[in-house]
């Protein structure tokens, strides 16, 4: 088999007429000293990685990451999912410095209630054998206050920096061979390096840095396939990664659904062969996981309303729930509803009149008693199984007393806004997305085959460029992919209820979709080549690149913050969410 290098760099001309010929070498070099930049300061960031909390600093940075890392100490130290041993001291007070929002309350496999994190399952998973491994190897532990600062900072060294190495190294070969000019190159992997919110994501445990990478992982290995140079293991891989790609972003699935159909339309049964085991294997890994942890196949947050109903009683009933008391009366009617209740079971008023929780300590059973609306063709109170899972004391998620971004943008249309051009705006934070909007115009405009510059055979030095067929097929095809996946996963954020429009809490981005970065950074290619023959287009450019560096560095020590837009509106009373 024969693999594509780096050949002979093509030439820019000048303002005075000269040829910007970059020797290869150059280039390459220059690859690896942005490469170097970049993971000299996520590194240097990581090692300062710090908590707001002054009065109990840990090296966690939001609810978010410590939900995760809650998990992994409790399957690294103890084997188990559940983490109110972690969050909470004996007499049910608040850890702090460990206790999170991002909770769930369910029965647990021992037929009690537990607390666990309300993130996906499989990534915690992997993490916490991580943490064994880096437990048995130094001594180290989560669980002791003076030693989870290092374990902290070498995991995410681990975790984040060492795959953002490789994901920027994959990117500069895939950049070097898709660009047509040293400039439109140099300026994207500039970019790669700088100017996403993949590397300000990097310091702090989520799930989305990973995903960038695993994305950016999957499309080195689809490419060559693309281009008929694929074997067999680049089909396993693509199908590896694809789907752990959409294990750790649910929208990625869409990204997996669509590479399973193009190699399948490339190659049937390659793709049967050799896409499919690999990806079933970790899809099943991710139910898997879940299941175990949570004895349910659905994720956490599936969980966030009232299961069926199971019974039915008499609307005359409501009376003693709303006063706190489960009387004789109440027992009797729902032991007929197959319910039996010991003694000590209680019955607290959710909403007077209307909605009440039932409990029975012995049993760790719980019940939703819902009055059926007015006009209902049977008037009563049901009893429904208990399946909200983020209602428990002191939840952050109550709808009734929940604040800021939390409580939801009311209007659709105003969150369409601010997450296109407004505070948390893909456009108006990263404005060099809208050179990709350009590059995918420009590589699906191609009337002709075009040569693709700079990728010889290793095979053979001196011989010809590859064929304008394979470079201008590859474009197409990623250019269609980033519009149709961009379009896809818009359209299910901005879709999303009330609860679900807060702009992804308190983070410095829309980061739900920072793990697309990958096809935007290659579909920015062809606009940079094109704005780079002209001294106004790199100053366009260079001013887009300016303001998405500035925005990602915005919040380099803490990515769970707001970004400046949204804090200079604040400042001058443009918007408040309190």
């Amino acid at each position: 088999m024969s693999i594509p290098t780096v050949g002979q760099a093509s030439s820019l001309p000048g303002d005075s007429g000269r040829q910007d010929a970059c020797p290869t070498w150059l280039r390459r070099a220059l690859y690896c000293l942005f490469i170097v930049i970049a993971a000299s300061l996520v590194t240097a960031r990581t090692m300062r990685v710090r908590s707001p909390d002054a009065f109990s600093p840990t090296p966690f940075q939001s609810a978010n990451d410590k939900s995760r890392w809650c998990t992994i100490r409790a399957l690294g130290d103890h084997g188990v999912y559940s983490i109110e041993h972690i969050i909470f001291y004996s007499d049910d007070s608040q850890v702090r410095g460990w206790h999170t929002i991002d909770l769930v309350r369910h029965r647990g496999p021992d037929g009690r209630e537990h607390y666990y994190s309300s993130k996906p399952t499989l990534l915690t998973t992997l993490l916490a054998g991580e943490y064994w491994l880096v437990k048995q190897a130094t001594g180290l532990s989560l669980s002791a206050p003076d030693q989870v600062w290092v374990v902290t900072r070498l995991m995410l060294v681990l975790t984040n920096v060492v795959p953002l190495v490789i994901a920027l190294c994959l990117l500069a070969r895939m950049i070097d061979s898709l660009g047509q000019s040293d400039w439109g190159r140099l300026f994207t992997f500039v970019a790669a390096a700088l100017a996403t919110f993949v590397t300000t994501y990097s310091v702090t445990l989520n799930n989305h840095s990973i995903a960038a990478c695993t994305l950016v992982f999957a499309l080195a290995a689809t490419i060559p396939i693309w281009q008929e140079r694929g074997q067999w293991w680049h089909f396993a891989l693509a199908g590896l990664l694809f789907s752990f790609t959409a294990a750790s972003e649910l929208p990625a699935v869409a990204m997996l659904a669509l590479a399973a159909a193009g190699l399948a339309w490339k190659s049937p049964l390659k793709t049967a062969l050799y896409f499919a085991p690999p990806a079933l294997l970790v899809l099943a890994a991710a139910l898997g996981t879940n299941y175990y942890a949570h004895g349910d196949w659905r994720p956490p947050y599936a969980h966030r309303q009232d299961g069926p109903a199971i019974g039915m009683l008499k609307d005359a009933l409501a009376v003693p729930p709303n006063d706190n008391r489960v009387t004789d009366e109440l027992r009797s009617a729902l032991a007929e509803a197959g319910i039996e209740l010991s003694a000590d079971a209680t019955v607290i008023t959710k909403s007077r009149g209307d909605r009440w929780e039932l409990f029975d300590p012995q049993s760790h059973h719980r019940y939703a008693l819902q009055r059926t609306p007015e006009g209902a063709e049977s008037l009563g109170i049901e009893i429904r199984q208990w399946d909200n899972w983020y209602d428990y004391p002191g939840t952050h998620w109550d709808r009734r007393t929940v604040t800021g971004l939390d409580r939801g943008e009311p209007s659709p249309l105003v969150y369409t806004f601010h997450c296109l051009v407004g505070h948390h705006g893909l456009f108006s934070l990263t404005p060099l997305w809208l050179l990709s909007i350009a590059g995918c115009w420009l590589w699906l405009g191609f009337a002709k085959p075009r040569p693709l510059v700079g990728v010889m055979s290793e095979s053979s030095p001196t011989s010809t460029l590859t064929t304008g067929q394979g470079f201008e097929k590859t474009t197409r095809t990623l250019a269609l992919a980033a519009i149709f996946i961009t379009a896809v996963v818009l359209a299910f954020y901005l879709t999303r209820p009330l609860a679900d429009r807060n702009y992804g809490g308190g983070t410095c981005c829309l980061r739900w979709l920072i793990w697309i970065t990958p096809l935007w950074l290659l579909t920015l290619l062809p606009a940079a080549d094109w704005l780079g023959k002209s001294r106004a287009g790199r100053i366009i450019a260079l001013t887009l690149l300016a303001i998405s560096v500035f925005s990602a560095h915005y919040a380099a020590d803490n990515p769970w913050a707001h970004p400046w837009i949204f804090t200079l509106g604040e400042w001058l009373g443009w918007w408040k969410y309190r």
